[in-house]
């Protein structure tokens, strides 16, 4: 009971220090003289909410601390809806200018990338970059139709100039054809406010365009090409730009950076909102409440099974969870644990693998490439749980086998002594205790000779002079 008092408050004790540390670690990149400084972020692979979080935590950080510019070095294949408008409005809310720099070349903005830079103050990319693809992305993963743009003989055109550019409903249902002028009025929002191309960024939503960062400069897609960081500074140096309705003129020739790492806080949660993880922590969580149901006062199963199970709904509660996939894993898991307690010579916990491993598949439901639960995982959580319930049988099966050594079945075959007898009738004595007997047919023993219970009918025992055979149980 103490180990468990304890256990209990030092989850407390974390907790509360989860909750009361900054999400930011700071870093010197350059060590300067200058009074002017920037915070850099480094935002790699999708947008999430741990994301959004390193992003208010540093930019609060940065305000609070009297920065003058903050920089989010991104590399991104889209993300979540949620966590990009969260990640927008932080930025028009921002009381600094916010520069999105897609770098290293190589890296490239698609689809909530594109709206991230479409919102940020000022919008520069590396050579060798790309942006768009923000086609917006059904529920269920798959693409949204709509009804294609028109030629246009000069790209360039105003596409509202032409007749016929809507999503038909033969083309889409209603609630797609919203989601898409839904998405298309929000970045030609972001595009006006920022005096960008807001008439490309009509094209990268319903039309999935991309754009290489030389092209994207041409069209006004974005403010500035730069080969490195230093470039950026030199670049952005004396730029005027519009910040909370105020003109703010930034002054980066001999700025300071500091590089904002998130801490352990944020990066535990971008570790357990990954699918792979999220799913890890749920199957577990499961696992230790069967097996505290199955072993009541256990506790420690228990225990880790909830702390697992809530850290699960966690991450599946900022995800977007396909709830048919949801179904499937909790009936896997549950045909599965039959198995171990109603044996049915493996069509359960077939049945509940399959279940599980489809459950597996579907369970998380975006458009993200490779943001997903990955085969390798489900295939190694399937096969730990067929492991377990293959060896769940075994153990049932070796029970079966087992003389029964409890209860009245257990008298059967077992020795007795005679204490009287008399032709086909007496009194012997088994188990410490004594008992009426009979045989079918006329023995002569006397007091003291050995015999065997063959069966048992009421309150007497059926005896014979030879050991019967022992039968198995299958």
């Amino acid at each position: 009971m103490i180990k468990l008092r304890l256990l209990i408050v030092s989850l407390l004790i974390a907790c509360f220090g989860f909750m009361a540390v900054d999400a930011v670690a700071e870093q010197d990149v350059e060590s300067k003289t200058a009074t002017q400084k920037a915070y850099v972020l480094e935002v790699r692979g999708p947008i999430t909410p741990a994301v959004t979080d390193y992003i208010h935590q540093t930019l609060k950080l940065a305000t609070q601390r009297d920065a003058d510019m903050a920089v989010i070095q991104m590399h991104t294949p889209g993300g979540l809806v949620t966590a990009m408008q969260d990640i927008i409005q932080e930025i028009l809310a921002s009381k600094i200018p916010v520069v999105t720099y897609v770098s290293p070349s190589g890296s490239h903005a698609a689809s909530a990338g594109t709206y991230i830079l479409y919102a940020s103050h000022i919008a520069a990319m590396a050579p060798a970059t790309n942006l768009g693809a923000a086609t917006p992305v059904s529920m269920s993963g798959r693409q949204k139709k709509r009804s294609p743009l028109p030629n246009f003989k000069n790209e360039d055109q105003d596409p509202s100039a032409t007749q016929d550019t809507k999503p038909t409903q033969d083309d889409a249902t209603a609630i797609e054809v919203k989601s898409m002028n839904d998405a298309v009025a929000y970045i030609r929002g972001l595009a006006e406010l920022r005096g960008r191309n807001a008439d490309w960024a009509e094209k990268a939503v319903r039309d999935a365009v991309s754009l290489t960062a030389t092209e994207a400069k041409k069209k006004n897609v974005i403010d500035i090409v730069a080969q490195d960081m230093d470039d950026l500074m030199s670049q952005i140096d004396g730029r005027t730009v519009e910040v909370n309705g105020e003109k703010h003129v930034i002054q980066s020739s001999d700025m300071s950076l500091i590089e904002a790492k998130p801490n352990w806080r944020t990066r535990i949660l971008m570790i357990i909102t990954d699918p792979n993880v999220a799913f890890f922590f749920m199957t577990i969580g499961f696992y230790g409440l069967i097996y505290e149901f199955a072993n009541p006062g256990a506790l420690v199963p228990g225990i880790a099974g909830v702390i697992c199970l809530c850290i699960g709904l966690f991450a599946l509660n900022v995800l977007p969870v396909n709830y048919a996939g949801v179904v499937l894993l909790l009936f896997g898991i549950g045909l599965m644990a039959a198995e171990a307690f109603v044996p049915s010579f493996g069509i359960l916990g077939i049945a509940g693998a399959i279940a599980f491993a489809l459950g597996g598949t579907i369970l998380i439901d975006t458009d993200i490439l490779g943001y997903g639960v990955s085969w390798e995982i489900i295939a190694l959580t399937t096969g730990l749980s067929v492991l377990v319930m293959i060896v769940l049988m075994g153990l049932v099966v070796k029970a079966h086998k087992r003389k029964i050594t409890t209860g009245e079945e257990a008298m059967i075959g077992s020795e007795a002594t005679i204490k009287d007898w008399s032709k086909t009738k007496g009194t012997i004595l088994t188990w410490s205790e004594d008992w009426s007997a009979f045989s079918e047919e006329e023995l002569s023993l006397k007091k003291g000779d050995t015999v065997y219970v063959i069966e048992k009918k009421g309150l007497k025992l059926k005896i014979s002079t030879e050991q019967p055979e022992e039968e198995e149980e299958i």
